[in-house]
């Protein structure tokens, strides 16, 4: 596993922790503004089936890949959090 392929990972974790997150995000202003269920619904499973299906072909490839997929993740959720916070009233 080279250093480039790792780094490759963690980016594309930090991008799916993005849409993780992203997700969650709008998800709760769906719900708080009366969206529709079925389609907040939707939503949320898949983007626990995206994530999920990243982390187990990352857990394939073995530990280091799936270390760095996760740090992506984490990375993705404290920016995510910091621009919430920063927007917030």
């Amino acid at each position: 596993m080279t250093i480039v392929t790792l780094a490759g990972l963690l980016g594309l974790g930090f991008l799916l922790g993005l849409v993780f997150f992203g997700a969650l995000w709008w998800i709760t202003h769906q719900l708080l503004s009366d969206g529709g269920v079925l389609l907040v619904l939707a939503c949320h499973l898949g983007r626990f089936a995206l994530l999920g299906g990243a982390l187990v072909w990352a857990a394939r490839q073995g530990i280091w890949p799936l270390l760095a997929m996760a740090c992506g993740i984490t990375l993705a959720r404290a920016v995510t959090l910091r621009q919430i916070r920063s927007t917030a009233p």
